[in-house]
């Protein structure tokens, strides 16, 4: 059986832009978040973050549009090395696991007193 929650978050920013929200504690591996454009600044940064852990979620600088990302991280081998595809030399990546924590949704530069809403969903 699979196991899909999503959880909905709204942000209002203050005078400088800045912002943050929580999702309830989740367990799982996150399968995508949504971001939904409503007045933020273009422009909008994101750091999205597994609060407890601090493991990194997403992170990307000057959004100006609705978006969905589908976040995955770097695997390494039991060394701390980082696994490549041995063709391309790209990192091998997988799901990010959030256990017994809260999804942590920081913006920055979205404007004085706008809002966004991001859409967090965990699959385990």
């Amino acid at each position: 059986m699979v196991y899909l929650e999503h959880q909905e978050v709204t942000i209002v920013t203050d005078a400088a832009g800045a912002g943050t929200g929580y999702t309830e504690v989740v367990n799982g591996f996150v399968q995508a978040i949504r971001y939904v454009k409503t007045d933020f600044a273009d422009g909008v940064d994101f750091v999205i973050t597994a609060e407890g852990s601090g493991i990194l979620i997403w992170d990307e600088d000057n959004v100006n549009a609705s978006k969905t990302v589908h976040p995955r991280t770097g695997t390494c081998d039991t060394a701390g090395a980082a696994s490549l595809y041995a063709a391309a030399g790209e990192p091998v990546e997988t799901v990010i696991p959030v256990s017994n924590e809260r999804v942590k949704i920081e913006v920055a530069s979205g404007g004085d007193t706008k809002t966004g809403v991001f859409h967090v969903y965990i699959g385990g």
